[in-house]
């Protein structure tokens, strides 16, 4: 697929995020691209998006300065940090969480979200090709709910796989040529927030988690004629750093019982480690991409993109080779996370707006860091790092596209 990058205005970002936007040079090592075989191919995978609402007001005050967004909405350089990466795959796969409201609202946070379809145009605009869309909020707003989110993103140019508006889309494998490759996306969540159900007449409307399902999804695309086959998978216990037993167990299933070639993990919140199971990789959990918890922890702001090199050796025979960006939110202080009640002036240390960055790029470029801010990027890498590894998948070979700054 060829890839367009997306213009943000650099006058328009925090000096944080500036040159972490810009900063494209040096993220991929030598081992990055192909070493012998066949064909190959690389896939970014990023964490939950999950606009609350003040993120969505973040996106309101950027749009004032930039002039640009639509409705009043400009989510562009709230995000931007990230697109020299996401934007440098031969496929990007974002996970949607929520679902979409109408343009001009009304947007709603937790328990039903409902967030603002400008969103798909600034995950197109990063570089990403297709999301998964099923979670437990897939039908927070039902049937519209569902149909919305899934124009939005066609409007926008990106492909989605996970929720459907007709059984026919259901039934219909996602399979899309990347660099003379056939790759198929299929998604699944362990369920759905309590009331909501599927509708006795609309049971194709999410899919639900369940290895007999996932096995004839796979059969799907297989006779679509794809030829790996990626499952993004919403499972797991929120905010626990460990995969659960039943995650565990389940990859094991997923291993041995199936042909897919890569698992992407969400749902969690945070950063859930990498394992190599019966030579399949298996992704527990990316944590957020973008998200404002009500109350943020530390670990809910930092999330990680998934890089895999995927080359042929043999007819059929996939080698994956795994990397991981740290990336991390910035949250400006409020009367919840200051400590003197959100009264006091900005301080140094202060960040003024929400940002998304690429940790390394940012830890190796801004030149402004203050001593504050720098100890606390390193703490998101090198605790990403940690968490990512504590299954044993350093010996596999899993291990950073941008090594830590010194």
């Amino acid at each position: 697929m060829k890839r367009r990058r997306s213009r943000t205005p650099l006058s328009l970002l925090t000096p944080l995020c500036l040159l972490a936007a810009v900063s494209g040079c040096g993220l991929l090592s030598d081992d990055d691209t192909a070493q012998g075989g066949g064909r190959s191919f690389t896939v970014a995978a990023g964490g939950d998006i999950l606009m609350h609402p003040e993120l969505v007001e973040q996106a309101r005050k950027d749009a004032k300065r930039t002039g640009k967004g639509v409705n009043g909405l400009d989510f562009g350089p709230m995000m931007a940090g990230i697109e020299p990466v996401i934007s440098k795959a031969d496929l990007a796969i974002c996970h949607f969480e929520p679902v979409m409201g109408p343009a001009n609202g009304p947007f709603e946070g937790f328990p039903d979200f409902q967030v603002p379809p400008q969103t798909a145009k600034t995950i197109k605009k990063l570089g990403y090709d297709t999301c998964s869309t099923a979670s437990n909020h897939s039908l927070d707003h039902g049937y519209d709910g569902v149909k919305r989110t899934l124009d939005a993103l066609d409007a926008a140019g990106v492909k989605h796989t996970g929720s459907s508006r007709t059984r026919k889309e259901a039934l219909s494998p996602l399979v899309m040529d990347v660099k003379g490759v056939k790759v198929a996306q299929i998604s699944f969540s362990y369920g759905f927030n309590e009331p909501h159900t599927l509708p006795k007449d609309k049971p194709w409307l999410a899919n639900l988690q369940d290895l007999g399902r996932i096995k004839a999804a796979e059969r799907r695309a297989r006779a679509a004629g794809a030829e790996v086959v990626i499952l993004s998978l919403h499972w797991g216990r929120e905010h626990h750093p460990e995969p659960s037993a039943s995650q565990i167990s389940f990859a094991r299933q997923i291993a041995r019982d199936t042909g897919i070639n890569l698992v992407i993990g969400h749902h969690a919140h945070v950063v859930e480690p990498m394992e190599k199971v019966d030579g399949t990789w298996i992704t527990y959990g990316l944590g957020n991409q973008i998200a404002r918890h009500q109350v943020p922890t530390g670990l809910t702001e930092e999330g990680v993109i998934a890089w895999f090199t995927f080359t042929e050796h043999g007819k059929g025979h996939w080698d994956v080779r795994p990397r991981f960006e740290p990336t991390m939110l910035t949250i400006p202080p409020d009367a919840e996370n200051v400590r003197d009640g959100g009264t006091a002036a900005y301080g140094e240390d202060d960040v003024r707006d929400y940002r998304l960055l690429d940790v390394p790029a940012a830890l190796r470029d801004d030149h402004d860091l203050t001593d504050r801010q720098r100890s606390r990027l390193r703490l998101a890498f090198e605790r990403t790092e940690g968490t990512l590894l504590n299954r044993g998948a350093a010996a596999d070979g899993l291990r950073p596209l941008t090594s830590l700054p010194g």
